[in-house]
């Protein structure tokens, strides 16, 4: 991936300094025909220069961002592998609990308490 976007930042900035020059190749005979001097050609090159430094610069922020983007996923990852742990636990807790209480009805309820609904004797 490091290669690829230093790819993309070599052909930007190929591409910008081809275009400067190109610039210049105009802005050299029309400074001289116009008498404005080296104004035109020293704007070429300053925007070209700011526009590399942009272009360089904002690829490694954008770097940044994914690989803190990454390092969130693999937090998440792991937060979610510790709920399931969870989840799990509490689950295998509660059959075990319910399996506890069916064998108390089953065998008399010694604690005295009832699972299952009781219904009301009545006098004829």
């Amino acid at each position: 991936m490091a290669k690829q976007s230093q790819d993309i930042r070599l052909a930007a900035t190929t591409r910008i300094w081809g275009l400067t020059v190109g610039i210049l190749t105009i802005c050299i005979p029309l400074s001289a025909v116009t008498r404005s001097g080296s104004i035109l050609p020293l704007a070429a090159i300053g925007g070209a220069a700011v526009a590399t430094i942009a272009v360089w610069r904002s690829d490694e922020k954008r770097l940044q961002t994914k690989y803190l983007q990454q390092q969130q996923v693999e937090l998440l990852k792991q937060r979610i592998a510790n709920l399931e742990t969870i989840v799990s636990t509490d689950d295998h807790e509660v059959r075990m609990k319910l399996q506890q209480l069916k064998a108390s009805d089953a065998y008399g309820n010694p604690s005295g308490i009832s699972t299952t609904p009781k219904q009301s004797k009545r006098k004829a």
